[in-house]
């Protein structure tokens, strides 16, 4: 296929997957349109859904605590515990630290929970077993390592969540900036089996402590046990550069450059390994999203992705970092950046058994962006 970009958002041929209509709009554009007219975002407004959302919440409380947010020190998340405290709600803060956190991350989180006066649960992963995790990834050489981190975040909320007896789980996921993501550029969070294959065949360390639930332990809570992910961003009116500056301006919240960038790793990954191994750039969903979502336009978006991934002494420095806390050589990362990608779907995966319970979910219970 030859290269081609949509004429709508900036969205293009590095997804594999992507379609055109004659007009040039892509097929994320038409999926966005597709999910937005069953978000009816106006009458949620005009009906202050967020208050009534939030007020079932509030009211489901048993214990201490009424709810959980996962804190990473990004905007997302910071400004659901924002909204959180707005609607007097007692949220457990948790936050994952992996050995990857720069130093904006921890103090963005530490004023947020100081200032709303929330209880922060940190869970420290063991270092020794994640780096042989991240390394097996590496030798992998699949596209999505974040999902280690992603997975063990989203075990910890759920077993803390059956342990305080807390049903709803307030995540920073939402429509409005992350509604635009190529299937082919990330990997199901809660595909135990496929880590697990991954670091039988290439792990140094057994997984004796790494957060771990299977998609259907995760599922088995949701519907059996009444645990909901609720995503209140979704009820609002959301607006990024606007909730970064109340950020900024409460609590003393400072930016930290691209989306999900408070992580050293991630940032590194984004920007560097994506786009030189895999011919990602995921500036290109993110940026899309705020163009669907009129938070910017298609021109300053193209403008915005002009810029550097990188500044190239910022880079060596970050490489230079990253690999002596992971223990690779250069040589032998500049050989991982030569080779072909594989497909996470050649290891083993519970992509089956996910399908099946999704469609016994939709059928059931149906499907919804909140």
């Amino acid at each position: 296929m030859s290269h081609q970009i949509c004429s709508r958002c900036i969205m293009d041929t590095t997804d594999p997957k992507i379609t055109f209509d004659a007009d040039g709009v892509c097929s994320h554009c038409h999926s966005y349109d597709a999910v937005e007219k069953t978000w009816p975002l106006k009458t949620y407004l005009a009906e202050d859904k967020i208050s009534q959302v939030l007020e079932k919440v509030k009211t489901s409380k048993s214990g201490q605590y009424d709810s959980i947010v996962g804190l990473s020190g990004g905007v997302d998340s910071s400004y659901v515990a924002y909204l959180a405290h707005q609607h007097g709600l007692n949220p457990l803060c948790v936050h994952l630290d992996n050995g990857w956190n720069s130093e904006l991350a921890v103090s963005n989180i530490h004023n947020i929970v100081k200032k709303l006066n929330f209880d922060l649960h940190t869970h420290v992963i063991d270092w020794n077993e994640f780096r042989s995790l991240q390394r097996a990834f590496f030798k992998a050489h699949v596209v999505d390592i974040e999902v280690l981190s992603d997975h063990a975040i989203f075990a910890v909320i759920i077993n803390l969540a059956k342990k305080h007896n807390i049903k709803y789980v307030l995540s920073g996921a939402n429509f409005a900036t992350e509604a635009v993501m190529p299937k082919s550029w990330v990997h199901r969070k809660q595909d135990l089996k496929n880590i697990r294959h991954i670091n039988k065949l290439y792990g140094e360390l057994p997984m004796k402590t790494f957060p771990q639930a299977s998609t259907l332990r995760h599922v088995l809570l949701m519907y059996g046990l009444g645990y909901k992910v609720m995503k209140p961003l979704n009820y609002i009116d959301y607006n990024k550069k606007e909730a970064m500056q109340l950020l900024k301006d409460k609590f003393d919240w400072r930016p930290y450059g691209g989306k999900h960038y408070e992580s050293l790793f991630t940032k590194f990954y984004q920007a560097h390994i994506l786009p030189n191994k895999f011919n990602i750039d995921k500036r290109k969903a993110h940026l899309s999203t705020l163009v669907l979502s009129k938070q910017m336009t298609r021109e300053e978006a193209l403008e915005e992705l002009s810029k550097p991934l990188y500044d190239p002494e910022e880079l060596e420095q970050d490489k230079a970092y990253v690999l002596k806390k992971l223990g690779l050589t250069p040589e032998w990362f500049e050989d991982y950046m030569k080779a072909p990608p594989r497909s996470h779907y050649e290891f083993k995966s519970d992509e089956k058994t996910f399908q099946f319970l999704a469609l016994i979910r939709d059928r059931f219970f149906g499907a919804s962006v909140s």
